[in-house]
């Protein structure tokens, strides 16, 4: 990068040189021409041993989208549960009175318990973490 924007800054330096030393006289035009060119050489000599850095920035935290457990669950689970957790279609339990840890809930959602299916293979183990989170939140 830093050649090129030399390259262009050099050739446009030196058309106003040529320019104006036409005007004036002719060895000085020379001792310009000489001038410009040993700029310019030790420039390139200067920026060609830069190596720009390739490996991709880490990206930010902000940058990573957090997963939303309350999504998830009102897709996946809302249907037996209900958004409230007090639905009990299918013999599905009231959460809002569920007395099970985070890591139980955890297990629960992957391996699943009678009709309620394992969730283990669709949803990955940070999903599964955040809808057992938000369950705590169904709380009275």
């Amino acid at each position: 990068m830093c050649q090129i924007l030399f390259c262009i800054f050099a050739i446009i330096l030196y058309q106003f040189f040529i320019l104006f030393f036409l005007t004036i006289k002719h060895v000085y035009f020379m001792k310009t021409k000489f001038f410009i060119c040993g700029v310019f050489i030790a420039t390139l000599f200067s920026c060609g041993n830069k190596k720009e850095d390739a490996t991709p920035a880490a990206p930010l935290v902000a940058d990573v989208p957090a997963i939303d457990g309350e999504k998830i669950f009102k897709i996946s689970c809302s249907v037996c549960h209900g958004v409230d957790g007090k639905l009990g279609l299918n013999g599905s339990k009231d959460l809002s009175v569920s007395v099970l840890t985070l890591e139980e809930r955890i297990a629960l959602i992957t391996n699943g318990k009678g009709v309620m299916p394992a969730q283990g293979a669709i949803l990955k183990p940070e999903e599964i973490k955040a809808v057992a989170e938000y369950t705590f939140k169904l709380k009275k």
